[in-house]
């Protein structure tokens, strides 16, 4: 029986799907203006586990990811950069879909982009109009007014009394409530800009993945996921606008994954403490150590991010690959065993990834015991099992063999760079960017990183590097 911890009754609940046979899980993906951080990667991973295993218990999964590619953010980067906003999501999304391919995140059912789905959110809002929970401000944008919403902070416990006490509102603001939250924005000029009944503008972040959500998998499906940090105010927003637009129950299950933390601070790209994926990847054996660091903690609590806490995830993984060295797993697959009943029994309390992680630990220990004692055909069938509940996690992809080959600095093998090696190439990065020829740039920038050079550039065009 899998139990779940809901967030929006902050107990573990028994699943049980809404169609018998089927998931659909809905999870907030990545708003494309810059690299993924390792913060990204723990989310994904996570609610990855969370559709194998689905998947594992004999459900049939439908997946849905979004990806932000407008918003604030976005277009100030964009012209920062003095390129379109199609050309800076478009690069941004390939770089997400190649770091988490090597992260062995597989692809969702389906990955809607915001920009795809504005007449469904300019539906949603109209809806939200006619309730009379929206409403068009002085200054025309169209905002939620969330006094209308009873329920307003029952999924992230906040009280409406009490935000409001400690909100703000500037004098001559278009609010009624300093709550209310942008669902239409009026563009700026110059700005990317969409049609509407409101004049020309661009979609609310939150309403977003209301609309994105509810037109994949209905007004009432079962998971809805993302991090830590979108619970208040972006999830609670979501089911205010939902609940109101459809009068559904939109999503039974709410799971949130917790934090990254850099000396226990949370990672994130406005505190500048952040490591993107490929910032990280080249200086790992593989890219398995790196999920299997995201494993060893359960997704909902915090995990400190360090470079020992990766040494330490590669040597548990490699104590797992040494076990299956030289040795030819037993080739039927048995379920059932009281290894895979184990494996069950933390999968289905919550996810429990490090549990997991220690079964596969035990079955490593059985195996070599095993080949202590001379017997290698028990060696070959917990060989077996360890492989198969593996790659459940989605690790022990890698040939053994291929696995020590790697060695542990590495899989790029790229020698150190010189001082006047290291200025060719900052010179060469800086005649790409005056020629706006942002990819060129960027691949640059990525070599470096990926050789232990940090960039910082200043005004003026001045690029100062240092070794990390």
């Amino acid at each position: 029986m899998l139990r779940i911890h809901n967030s929006l009754t902050g107990r573990k609940e028994e699943f049980q799907p809404i169609v018998p046979g089927e998931a659909r899980m809905y999870v907030c993906g990545i708003t494309v203006y810059d690299y993924c951080h390792i913060g990204h990667a723990r989310s994904q991973v996570a609610f990855d586990i969370v559709r194998r295993w689905l998947r594992e218990t004999g459900l049939r999964v439908t997946y849905v990811r979004n990806i932000t590619d407008i918003d604030d953010k976005i277009i100030r980067r964009a012209a920062e950069n003095g390129e379109p906003v199609e050309a800076l999501t478009a690069r941004y999304i390939a770089a997400m879909d190649e770091d988490f391919a090597a992260l062995g995140i597989e692809r969702p059912d389906h990955e809607p982009r915001a920009t795809d789905y504005v007449p469904a959110i300019i539906a949603m809002i109209e809806a939200l109009l006619d309730k009379g929970y929206a409403y068009v401000a002085s200054d025309g944008d169209v905002l939620y007014a969330v006094e209308r919403f009873v329920d307003y902070g029952r999924l992230s416990g906040k009280k409406l009394e009490d935000l409001e006490a400690g909100a703000r509102v500037e004098v001559g603001a278009a609010k009624r409530n300093p709550l209310d939250f942008v669902l239409w924005k009026t563009s700026k000029p110059g700005e990317p800009a969409w049609d509407s009944p409101w004049g020309a503008g661009r979609p609310g972040w939150h309403i977003e993945c209301s609309a994105m959500s509810t037109e994949l998998l209905g007004t009432h499906f079962d998971i809805h996921g993302g991090g830590m940090d979108l619970k208040f105010p972006h999830h609670e927003n979501e089911i205010a606008q939902s609940c109101a637009a459809t009068g559904d129950h939109f999503a039974d299950f709410w799971l949130h994954n917790g934090f990254v933390n850099v000396d226990d601070e949370k990672m994130s790209k406005s505190l500048g403490n952040f490591f993107t994926v490929r910032e990280v990847l080249p200086k790992l054996r593989h890219p398995e150590v790196l999920r299997f660091f995201l494993l060893m903690s359960h997704y909902r609590g915090p995990i400190n991010y360090s470079p020992a806490q990766l040494a330490q995830a590669d040597a548990a993984l490699t104590r797992l690959y040494t076990a299956l060295r030289d040795l030819e797993p037993a080739s039927a697959t048995r379920r059932h065993t009281a290894a895979y009943e184990e494996f069950a029994a933390a999968m289905n309390d919550d996810f429990n990834t490090p549990q997991a992680l220690a079964v596969l630990q035990g079955l490593a220990r059985d195996i070599n015991a095993a080949r202590a004692a001379g017997d290698s055909v028990t060696a070959s069938w917990h060989a077996q099992e360890l492989l198969a509940l593996g790659r459940l996690l989605g690790v022990l992809m890698v040939e053994p063999a291929q696995w020590f080959r790697l060695g542990a600095q590495g899989a790029q093998g790229q020698a150190a760079l010189d001082d006047a090696a290291i200025d060719a190439l900052i010179a060469t990065r800086l005649a790409a960017r005056t020629a706006k020829n942002w990819a060129e740039s960027d691949r640059i920038r990525d070599q470096l990183a990926a050789a232990g050079i940090v960039l910082e550039d200043k005004p003026g065009g001045v690029t100062v590097w240092r070794r990390r």
